[in-house]
């Protein structure tokens, strides 16, 4: 499984439509409006690198009011979830 972050920058009067269009897209697993430079961040989660290609450029780009979006693959994963099975390897609970 591949993880992309994908920060957009949307038309400010159309974030909650843009929002739920991208939120609908295959591959995109949640949509978080945000504050800052970006409107939004999505999180797009693919079997291969070519699907991100499907989902952020021939799908996400061409929503109506997506003005520029900025990708990011992650390499790994943390999440507390991850820290609390890392640390019951091995142990015994009584």
């Amino acid at each position: 499984m591949i993880t992309a972050v994908v920060f957009v920058k949307a038309d400010v009067a159309r974030i909650p439509e843009v929002a739920e269009q991208i939120a609908g897209l295959d591959g995109v697993s949640e949509v978080y409006s945000v504050t800052g430079h970006i409107d939004l961040i999505a999180m797009v989660r693919v079997r291969d690198h070519d699907d991100i290609a499907a989902v952020v450029a021939d799908q996400l780009n061409k929503v109506v009011g997506v003005q520029s979006t900025e990708t990011h693959i992650a390499f790994r994963t943390y999440s507390q979830h991850d820290l609390e099975q890392a640390f019951s390897i091995g142990s015994t609970t009584s």
